[in-house]
């Protein structure tokens, strides 16, 4: 077997974010035809796949997750032949409820132990893609029961791009891109997200590389003692 092979068998992890960010390059390229976008839903499928079989390295259990999944693959199929926008609203609210317990599962994965891993080094962008993701598709769900919370004529729909593009922005903390959050609904998700991104900066990363670095950080000696 390859070596890099074997690292990817042993970092799960990693598996995960090249495929997410895979697909933050090619939908650009997908959004603009049905058939682009039927390709993308088969994309999404394979993320799905992906995610629930990082599940099974984390302390979660996962046919919690294979329960969220398994609808939200049915629903992706679905939009395939019927792109109603009812049937994406509901794929999205799945697929939220899965990258959100994705996400859960990481940190408690991470936070298990007092060893840092590589995987778990890994799990640090993951885990910020999946809470990216998982906004974003909150913002789908929030966008279809309130059409006005992001587009300012209230007609038409912001695109998946768009949507996530606000996720990553609002997560980071780099600003609210292009695109104003106008509804009291819409404003109170993405005041969460801004919390979410506040706390995961603060608490999971500052902690796991204290932790990496007291691991491989050469001893001191003691001063006073011969």
């Amino acid at each position: 077997m390859p070596r890099w092979v074997r690292f990817l068998r042993r970092t799960p992890c990693l598996v995960l974010l090249l495929a997410q960010l895979a697909g933050v390059l090619l939908y650009p390229f997908m959004e603009t035809t049905p058939s682009g976008r039927a390709a993308f839903s088969l994309f999404g499928l394979f993320v799905l796949a992906l995610t629930v079989l990082v599940l099974r390295v984390t302390p979660f259990l996962t046919w919690v997750a294979l329960t969220v999944a398994l609808p939200a693959a049915v629903l992706l199929v679905w939009t395939v032949f019927d792109p109603a926008p009812t049937l994406y609203a509901w794929s999205a609210g799945f697929e939220m409820l899965l990258y959100a317990y994705a996400a859960a599962s990481l940190l408690a994965y991470m936070l298990a132990d007092d060893r840092v891993t590589t995987d778990e080094l890994f799990a640090i962008p993951a885990v910020f893609t999946l809470v990216a993701w998982a906004f974003a598709y909150l913002y789908v769900v929030v966008q279809a029961l309130d059409p006005g919370g992001f587009n300012p004529d209230g007609q038409g729909t912001r695109s998946w791009m768009e949507l996530l593009f606000l996720s990553f922005t609002t997560l980071s903390s780099t600003g609210l891109s292009d695109i104003t959050p106008l509804s009291g609904h819409a404003r109170s998700v993405v005041m969460l997200e801004q919390v979410a991104g506040v706390f995961y900066i603060a608490m999971v990363v500052t902690r796991l590389v204290s932790l990496r670095s007291a691991r491989t950080g050469p001893e001191r000696p003691e001063r006073g003692v011969r």
